[in-house]
């Protein structure tokens, strides 16, 4: 029988088990984060040494934190959406994944576990890169909009989890190609969505293709807010616009998710290997 405790435990359970995961290989997990506060870090500097480079007065601070606020969000993003997407390779590898897809709870709980751990993560590798970076430099906030932010950063945690969603269908019908695509998808969103420029710059059809991207309106959301302190009233197309793929996205994704269990389960793709 149905019940809201019920599945808010399942969800917590999947919540918990992850987190084992992750003391389980906390090597790795210091190997890519030193990864990650290195290249905030280059990135960065990129901006500080800007005079330097050009050979012009630039705006270093402005720089700075234009660079910073692309590295740090879309280290977030790639976060959540890379746990949520490679949640059934995950499985494949440690060899549960017919015990997890047989257990008596609904695919949405099993989803929105995990997607809920990613989102846990994601917020504490991020703070941790952030006060290593501000160890590094004078970072001027006090014109900032920082309640705005977060509210764009909380609409993007839906959709982009709600993206993962749907990449998650790619590891589950592919057992040995599902991931690599999802990185292409990935790499795609990275190129487009102005995580280190402006979308203005790119070439006509990438631009075209960056009005699809939930992390374009992120990212023009937080840069409005950090650096320029833009009011909730200004930021409210870039929430919508995340609020809207989310919705679209999340419902997607599940549906998605519950067809090409049952087509792998048809098929045999529900293996241990791959």
């Amino acid at each position: 029988m149905w019940s809201w405790r019920h599945e808010t435990r399942a969800a917590y359970a999947f919540v918990e088990r992850n987190v084992h995961l992750v003391k389980r290989y906390w090597g790795w997990e210091v190997v890519w984060l030193i990864y990650s506060i290195a290249n905030a870090l280059s990135v960065t500097f990129i901006g500080a040494g800007m005079e330097r480079i050009s050979g012009q007065r630039v705006d270093t601070q402005h720089l700075i934190l234009y660079l910073l606020t692309g590295t740090l969000v879309w280290g977030y993003l790639s976060v959540v959406f890379t746990l949520v997407s490679e949640t059934i390779q995950w499985e494949r590898w440690e060899g549960t994944i017919e015990y997890t897809l047989m257990a008596p709870i609904s695919r949405f709980t099993h989803l929105v576990g995990t997607t809920l751990f990613s989102l846990l993560y994601g917020f504490l590798q991020t703070a941790v890169i952030l006060a290593a970076v501000a160890a590094c430099f004078h970072l001027d906030l006090s014109g900032a909009n920082l309640l705005g932010a977060a509210g764009v950063l909380l609409a993007a945690s839906l959709s982009f989890s709600a993206l993962g969603m749907v990449g998650a269908v790619l590891p589950l019908l592919y057992p040995e190609k599902g991931v690599q695509v999802v990185q292409v998808i990935q790499s795609l969103l990275l190129v487009i969505s102005g995580v280190y420029y402006p979308v203005d710059v790119l070439p006509r059809a990438l631009c075209w293709l960056s009005q699809f991207s939930p992390a374009t309106y992120v990212l023009q959301g937080m840069r409005a807010a950090l650096l320029d302190g833009a009011p909730l009233r200004q930021l409210w197309p870039c929430i919508l616009a995340l609020l809207l793929l989310g919705m679209l996205l999340m419902p997607l994704g599940v549906w998605l998710f519950g067809k090409a269990e049952r087509y792998a389960r048809r098929t045999g793709r529900l293996k241990r290997d791959g």
